[in-house]
C-alpha cells in the first residue's frame, strides 16, 4: 500500500515518460507502470477520503496481479463497510482517472456483496483472487482476501469445470497463439489468460508438476514483453492481437533480427503454455483409462499402462536402451493416452542422443508411433517439450516453432509436419509401403529449417537420415523422391494442361515408378490438408486424381489419347461452333460461351464473372475455321457471393451485353475492386510482388505463361485484357489462390496459331501484364 506524497504525482507525464523509455521492457515496464499507478491512486484516495474509516481501494484483475501494459484497463474496487456512504468519494476518485484518458473498470461493494457475487460468477471470483490493497482499511482488504480464498477452495470442483470450459471456449474462439498468422496474445490458446487460469486452479489445489511453474513464468514473460511492445508500437488502437503490420516494429523493439525470429519465440512460448494447460486438465480429469484393457497391464519390455498413462517400469534404463524413447511413445499413442509426467522426466534426465545408425528396433518403433495418426502428435510434442525428441531427430531443432508467415499455412513447420503425418496415417491403406509414406510425411518439409531452397535442403537431409534410420538404398531413393517431388502433383495439376502429352510425360519421367507415384499422391493429400483451408479442395483433389490416373496409365504402357479428356469439347459444343450461332450455356458450376472469335473475348467473359462475384478455377478455349470461338469456364462463388449462390440469369444477360459492346466492363471491375478488398487482405498477409514466368518447355503446342500476383478483385480480367492487346489466344487457363497470392497459368498462341518464341515479344507481353497488375 502506498501513502500519499506531499508532492503532486504527475501520472500523465510519468506514464508518457515510461512509454518513451524504450529500454524499459517486459516485467520492468510493467512493474514501473504499476508503481507509478499505485502511488497516484493512493494519493487520490488519501486526499479525497481523508480520515474516513471503513473504506479501502483495491486493485483487482490484471492490475491486482501488478501486470500493467500500455493499453491495460485499471480495474479497481472501492470496498466499504456496511452503512458507509462512499458515493461522493467514488466520484472524486473515478473522475481524475477518466480525465487521464485511462480505461477504468470500477465497482463499489461491501465485503459481503463482493463475496456473494464471487460465489456464482467466475470472472468476479478470479478477480478477487488477485485483489491487492492500494490504500485505506487493511482489515477490510484482509477480510475480502480471506473470504475469497475460502469461497474459491470450497467451490473448487465447480470452478475447475468452469475454468476448463473457459479454456475450451477461448481456444475455439481465438485460435492458437503458436500457429495463427496474427495471434491473440491474451485470449488465444497458449496465451496469457491460460497461465492465469492455471494459477487460479493451483490456488484451489496443486495441479502443476515439478518445474511447470518456472517454465510457465518464462513463457509468460516472453508473451508479456511482446504484448507491451505491441501496445507501445500500435498506440491508441493497441490491443492484444499481434497484427502482421506491427510485427516488424515489435521485433525491432525487442532486439530480434526480424519478425520471423519474433514469431518463433512467440510460438515456442505459446506451445509451452498450451502443452502445460492440456496436461493439467488431463490429469485433473483423472487421466481417463486408455482404450485397451485394464490398468497395470505390461505393454512391452520396461513399459506398463498405469493410472491411465504409459509409464516406464522402475527397472527400465533409458540410458542403456535408446529404443525406450520411441517404444514408450508408440505405446502411448497406440493406447490413445499420454506418457506419465514422471516417465517423461526420466526420459528427459536419462535418454541419450540416438546413435548412427539407429539401434535395432528403433525404426519400427518410429513407424508404429507415426501410424497412430493424430494421437502421435501430442506424444511427440510431449517429447519435444522436455527436449527429448531432438535427441532422436537432431535435424528437428531448426524447424521447432518455425513460423510460416503467410495465410496459406496455418501451422508452424514442426506442427505442419506432424499434422501431415497424422493425415498420412489415415491414408496408409492406399499404399503398399505405408512406412515410407509416414516417414516421408515426417521429413518432407524438414528442409525449411535450413538455408536455401527447402526442397534441395530436404533432399540432402534425407541422404543422411535414411541410412541412419536403417533404410536400404532403394528405400532411401524413394524417400528422396517423395521429398524432392512433394509439390509436384498439386503444382502440375493446377498449373498445367492435363490434356497435353508433354505434361504427363514430364510427371512420369520425374517420378519414375507407379509405387512411388501412389506414395506421392497420398503424401500430396496429407500435406495439402495439413497446410490450410485453401490448399485442398474437391476441385484440386479431382485434378490430382486425374493427373495420377493418366500418369499411371502411361507408366503401364498405355497411350495418352486413351485417357484424354472427353468432356471438352463435347459433341454438342463442336456442333455449336460449326453452327456459327452465339450461345451461352450454364451448368451447376460451368459456363460455356460460343461467340465470334475476336481478341479480348476471354477477358470480356472473365470481367463479367468478376462482376457477378465468381472466381474462375479453370478455363479452356477453342477456335474454328468458321470464325467462331468456344470458351469453357469452371467457376466458384467468391467470398462475398458464396452465400447467395450463382445467379446464372444475370450472368447470361451481362455476357450478352459484353459481347454486344454495351457493358463498361473495365470501369465496373475497377469500381468493384474499390468496393471489395482481397479476401486475404483482412489478415494483412504479405504477398510477393507480381512476377511473370514463361515456360517454353512445358508444352510442345503452346507457350506457357505463369503469373504470380497478389490476390485481388479482377486479377484474371486485368491479365487477360493485357494479353488481348497482343491478339493472343488463350488455349487453356488454370487459376488458383494461395493465401494472399494468386498463381495463374496460361497456354498461349499468337494470332497465327503458333507458339511464342521471340524473346523480345515475350518481354513485351511480360511488360504489359505487369503494368496491368500495377495499375490497380
Amino acid at each position: 500500500m502506498h501513502r500519499a506524497s506531499d508532492v503532486d504525482i504527475d501520472f500523465v507525464g510519468g506514464r508518457a515518460a515510461l512509454l518513451a523509455d524504450t529500454a524499459l521492457q517486459g516485467r520492468h515496464f510493467s512493474d514501473a507502470y504499476r508503481t507509478l499507478t499505485d502511488a497516484w491512486l493512493a494519493q487520490l484516495f488519501e486526499r479525497t477520503a481523508g480520515d474516513q474509516q471503513g473504506v479501502a481501494l483495491l486493485a483487482v484483475g490484471g492490475y491486482g496481479r501488478g501486470e500493467l501494459c500500455p493499453g491495460s484497463d485499471l480495474d479497481v474496487l472501492l470496498l466499504h463497510a456496511p452503512r458507509t456512504d462512499v458515493a461522493k468519494l467514488a466520484e472524486r476518485i473515478w473522475y481524475p482517472i477518466w480525465d487521464a484518458k485511462v480505461h477504468l473498470g470500477h465497482a463499489v461493494r461491501t465485503v459481503k456483496e463482493a463475496l456473494s457475487l464471487a460465489a456464482d460468477d467466475l470472472d468476479t471470483a478470479t478477480a478477487l483472487l488477485d485483489a491487492r490493497l492500494i490504500a485505506g482499511d487493511a482489515q477490510l482488504a484482509d477480510a475480502l482476501h480471506a473470504g475469497a480464498q475460502a469461497s474459491w477452495t470450497k467451490r473448487s470442483r465447480k470452478w475447475f469445470g468452469a475454468l476448463k470450459a473457459s479454456v475450451d471456449e477461448r481456444s475455439a474462439r481465438a485460435g492458437e497463439v503458436a500457429f495463427l498468422l496474427e495471434p491473440d496474445l491474451k485470449l488465444g490458446r497458449g496465451g496469457l489468460r491460460d497461465v492465469h487460469t492455471l494459477r487460479w486452479a493451483e490456488t484451489a489445489r496443486p495441479v502443476l508438476f515439478h518445474g511447470d511453474a518456472d517454465a510457465l513464468d518464462e513463457a509468460y514473460d516472453e508473451l508479456l514483453a511482446v504484448r507491451i511492445e505491441l501496445q507501445r508500437a500500435s498506440g491508441p488502437r493497441g490491443g492484444d492481437v499481434l497484427l502482421l503490420q506491427d510485427q516488424d516494429a515489435v521485433a525491432k523493439a525487442l532486439g530480434d533480427a526480424d519478425a520471423d525470429v519474433l514469431m518463433a519465440r512467440v510460438a515456442a512460448a505459446a506451445k509451452k503454455i498450451a502443452w502445460t494447460v492440456d496436461d493439467v486438465w488431463w490429469r485433473a480429469d483423472g487421466a481417463p483409462t486408455s482404450k485397451r484393457g485394464a490398468d497395470g497391464r505390461a505393454l512391452s519390455a520396461g513399459i506398463v499402462l498405469k493410472g491411465g498413462a504409459v509409464e516406464l517400469t522402475p527397472g527400465a534404463r533409458p540410458a542403456d536402451d535408446p529404443t525406450l524413447v520411441l517404444r514408450v511413445a508408440a505405446a502411448a499413442a497406440a493406447n490413445h493416452t499420454r506418457i506419465s509426467r514422471a516417465s517423461l522426466q526420466r526420459l528427459a534426465d536419462e535418454a541419450p542422443r540416438y546413435p548412427d545408425p539407429w539401434p535395432l528396433g528403433a525404426r519400427g518403433a518410429l513407424v508404429d508411433l507415426l501410424r497412430a495418426g493424430h494421437w502421435a502428435i501430442a506424444v511427440i510434442e510431449a517429447l519435444d517439450h522436455v527436449d527429448v525428441w531432438t535427441r532422436v531427430l537432431p535435424e528437428w531443432e531448426p524447424v521447432r516453432s518455425r513460423p510460416q508467415r503467410n495465410a496459406y499455412h496455418r501451422y508452424t513447420v514442426d506442427r505442419h509436419l506432424l499434422e501431415t503425418v497424422a493425415n498420412a496415417a489415415r491414408l496408409a491403406d492406399r499404399v503398399e509401403r505405408s512406412d515410407l509414406l509416414l516417414v516421408g510425411a515426417l521429413l518432407h518439409d524438414l528442409g525449411k529449417g535450413y538455408p536455401g531452397d527447402h526442397t534441395d535442403a530436404g533432399v540432402e537431409l534425407v541422404l543422411q537420415l535414411g541410412p541412419r534410420l536403417g533404410f536400404p538404398a532403394d528405400d532411401v531413393a524413394v524417400l528422396i523422391s517423395l521429398v524432392r517431388n512433394h509439390l509436384l502433383l498439386p503444382d502440375v495439376a493446377t498449373r498445367r494442361d492435363l490434356d497435353d502429352p508433354a505434361t504427363i510425360d514430364w510427371v512420369v519421367s520425374e517420378v519414375g515408378t507407379a509405387a512411388t507415384l501412389e506414395l506421392l499422391a497420398a503424401l500430396t493429400e496429407a500435406d495439402s490438408l495439413a497446410t490450410g483451408p485453401s490448399a485442398w479442395s474437391a476441385w484440386k483433389a479431382e485434378l490430382v486424381d486425374e493427373l495420377v490416373h493418366r500418369a499411371l496409365h502411361v507408366m503401364a504402357g498405355g497411350s495418352m489419347h486413351e485417357v484424354a479428356r472427353t468432356d471438352f469439347p463435347t459433341p454438342e459444343q463442336l456442333a455449336a461452333l460449326r453452327a456459327g450461332v452465339t450461345d451461352v450455356v450454364t451448368g451447376t458450376d460451368t459456363l460455356t460461351v460460343v461467340a465470334p472469335d475476336r481478341p479480348g473475348l476471354f477477358s470480356r467473359v472473365a470481367g463479367v464473372l468478376v462482376l457477378n462475384g465468381l472466381d474462375v478455377l479453370s478455363a479452356g478455349a477453342l477456335s474454328s475455321d468458321t470464325g467462331m470461338a468456344l470458351e469453357h469456364f469452371r467457376v466458384a462463388p467468391s467470398f462475398h457471393a458464396g452465400e447467395l449462390g450463382i445467379d446464372w440469369g444475370r450472368v447470361r444477360t451481362d455476357i450478352e451485353k459484353a459481347l454486344a459492346g454495351r457493358l463498361a466492363i473495365d470501369a465496373r471491375v475497377s469500381e468493384r475492386a474499390r468496393t471489395y478488398r482481397s479476401r486475404r487482405a483482412k489478415t494483412t498477409a504479405k504477398a510477393e510482388p507480381p512476377r511473370v514466368i514463361f515456360d517454353e518447355s512445358a508444352s510442345a503446342s503452346a507457350t506457357v505463361m505463369e503469373v504470380h500476383a497478389p490476390d485481388g478483385v479482377g486479377v484474371l480480367y486485368r491479365i487477360t485484357r493485357a494479353l488481348a492487346d497482343f491478339d493472343l489466344d488463350i488455349r487453356t487457363a488454370k487459376v488458383q489462390t494461395q493465401g494472399a497470392s494468386v498463381l495463374d497459368a496460361f497456354y498461349l498462341l499468337d494470332a497465327d496459331g503458333n507458339r511464342l518464341t521471340d524473346p523480345a515479344h515475350l518481354a513485351e507481353v511480360e511488360r504489359a501484364v505487369l503494368h496491368a497488375l500495377d495499375r490497380h
